[in-house]
C-alpha cells in the first residue's frame, strides 16, 4: 500500500471574513492510498488556530507506515486535520475494493440530502444586509460574529432575510458579560444557535448563565475526550472531521454526543466537496448541517456535491465513498 499527500488551492468566490481574518483561497492537503490497483482519497484543511500547518500536517502523514489499517490509524495520529484526511482515505478505499458505499460498511441507512446553512462573511452592516438580501432565499444563514459592531451587523441580516433561521458563530470572539448583554436580543431576533461564544479555555464563564439560545461547542469540542469537559456549558456540540480526526470518530462522537443529550451539529472548515463528503454522512439527522465549504468555491473537485432545494446530497462513488 502506499499513501501520497499534494497540496491543492481553490479560489474562493469572494474574499471570506472571520473575527480572525480573511482569506481569498482555500489550502488543502489531499491524500491518495493505493492498495492492488485501488485508490481511496480524502482532503483535509490545517487549521493554524490548532497550531497546524500544511508542512506539519504533510510531515504527519508522511511519516505513517503505509501499511496501516485504520483501526492502527486511530491511535498512531491525534485527532486532527492529518488523521482526517488518512482515515477518510482508507474508508473510500476500503468501499471501492469491497464493491459497496461507506455507509453500508458502517452499517448506517442509505443517506439523503440535508439543508446546510449558507455562511455570510464577516464585513460592514451595510455589505452583510446586501449578502443577506441576496441569499434570503435559503432556509438557514449563519453569520460570522465576535466583534464590538456585532448588534448593528444582526439587525441589518435579519432586515435583509427576514424568513431565514440564522445561527450564529461567534469564534471565541465573546466574553461571558458581552454574552449575557446580547443574549436577550439574539432570542428577540429569532437566532437559533450560538456557536462557541466565549474562548475554549475561558468557557467555564458559560456555567450557570441563562441560555435563551442554544449554545454550540466547537473549537471546546474535538472528540469523544471533550464531551465531559462540556457539562453545563453547551447543548449542542458541533462534529467537524478536521477536529475529531477523520469519520470514523466522528460517527463514535455523535454517538455518544447524543447518548449525553446533546445535540448535534456537523460544520466544516473552508474545502472542497472531497472534504464535505464523509461529513454527509455524520449530518444525518442533525439538528444543524453547515457544509457549505463548496459553494463558497470559485472552482471544486470533478463530480462535485450536489446542492439544491432539499440541500447538500451525498456524495458519488467517483467522489468518495
Amino acid at each position: 500500500m502506499t499513501i501520497e499527500v499534494t497540496r491543492d488551492v481553490f479560489r474562493l468566490a469572494e474574499a471570506f471574513t472571520i473575527s480572525r481574518g480573511s482569506r481569498t483561497e482555500a489550502k488543502v492537503l489531499t491524500v491518495r492510498v493505493t492498495r492492488d490497483g485501488v485508490t481511496g482519497q480524502g482532503e483535509c484543511v490545517p487549521y493554524a488556530r490548532y497550531g497546524e500547518t500544511l508542512d506539519s500536517v504533510t510531515s504527519e502523514i508522511e511519516g505513517l507506515d503505509p501499511r496501516i489499517s485504520r483501526a492502527a490509524l486511530q491511535e498512531a495520529l491525534p485527532a486532527g486535520a492529518a488523521r482526517n484526511a488518512v482515515d477518510c482515505a482508507l474508508w473510500d478505499l476500503e468501499a471501492k475494493a469491497a464493491g459497496k458505499r461507506v455507509w453500508e460498511l458502517a452499517a448506517l441507512a442509505a443517506p439523503g440530502p440535508e439543508i446546510t446553512a449558507y455562511t455570510l462573511s464577516l464585513d460592514t452592516p451595510e455589505k452583510m444586509e446586501a449578502s443577506a438580501r441576496k441569499h434570503g432565499h435559503r432556509p438557514l444563514l449563519k453569520i460570522k460574529l465576535g466583534t464590538p459592531d456585532d448588534m448593528a451587523r444582526l439587525e441589518a441580516v435579519r432586515r435583509g432575510a427576514p424568513e431565514a433561521r440564522i445561527i450564529v458563530d461567534a469564534n471565541e470572539g465573546w466574553t461571558a458579560e458581552v454574552y449575557s448583554e446580547l443574549a436577550p436580543h439574539l432570542a428577540r431576533l429569532g437566532v437559533a444557535l450560538v456557536e462557541q461564544p466565549l474562548p475554549a479555555g475561558e468557557d467555564e464563564a458559560l456555567i450557570g448563565l441563562d441560555r435563551p439560545v442554544p449554545l454550540c461547542a466547537d473549537e471546546s469540542c474535538h472528540d469523544r475526550a471533550s464531551l465531559p469537559e462540556l457539562e453545563g456549558k453547551y447543548d449542542v456540540v458541533n462534529i467537524k472531521l478536521d477536529k475529531t480526526g477523520g469519520l470514523t470518530e466522528a460517527l463514535a462522537l455523535r454517538e455518544d454526543a447524543r447518548a449525553r443529550g446533546y445535540g448535534v451539529m456537523v460544520g466544516c472548515m473552508v474545502g472542497s466537496s472531497l472534504a464535505m463528503a464523509p461529513a454527509t454522512l455524520v449530518a444525518q439527522g442533525a439538528q444543524v448541517t453547515d457544509l457549505d465549504g463548496p459553494l463558497l468555491l470559485a472552482e471544486d473537485r470533478d463530480t462535485p456535491l450536489r446542492f439544491d432545494a432539499a440541500g447538500v446530497h451525498p456524495p458519488e462513488a467517483a467522489l468518495w465513498g
